[in-house]
């Protein structure tokens, strides 16, 4: 058993121990049920419970949610294009977004896997300096696709 204060009270009954929990105006609470013998500990149960959950609160208020963004390209894309869907890329990457590249295979178009590769990969050397790659190109049913992260600043 273990006292409001921290200190070591040794093994009590259970009759003694809500005794000496009453006498403070305090709860007996089992801290590791499963130890030989059981731990318990005096304490407030309704301040301890306030206590957990503030620091829940406080811990979700910290947490950044990572959203991604997708940029659709294609194998035969232009230069002022491509130049377009990299600076939104760019964008997106220093707000702290994923960036999820893909290029969708139409047609034919699906025999030139080397194209849209070549693609991805002339995206991610553009954004090298903030971005890492995260996954490397690879095909998902008529698309290809590679994921971009921010770079962790210093």
């Amino acid at each position: 058993m273990i006292s409001q204060t921290g200190e070591q009270l040794g093994v009590k009954s259970t009759r003694d121990a809500l005794a000496i929990a009453e006498d403070a105006n305090l709860d007996v609470v089992l801290v590791s049920p499963n130890a030989k013998p059981p731990v318990a500990r005096i304490m407030d149960y309704g301040k301890f419970r306030f206590e957990l959950q503030k620091k829940e609160r406080d811990a979700r208020k910290k947490q950044k949610t990572v959203t991604i963004k997708e940029i659709r390209l294609s194998p035969t894309i232009g230069e002022a294009d491509f130049n377009t869907r990299l600076k939104n890329a760019t964008k997106f990457l220093e707000k702290g977004d994923k960036v999820k590249v893909s290029v969708r295979f139409r047609g034919r178009a699906i025999t030139h896997k080397d194209l849209g590769r070549k693609v991805l990969e002339q995206m991610a050397d553009a954004v090298k300096e903030i971005a890492a790659v995260e996954t490397h190109p690879k095909m998902d049913g008529r698309s290809m696709f590679l994921m971009l992260a921010p770079r962790a600043e210093k």
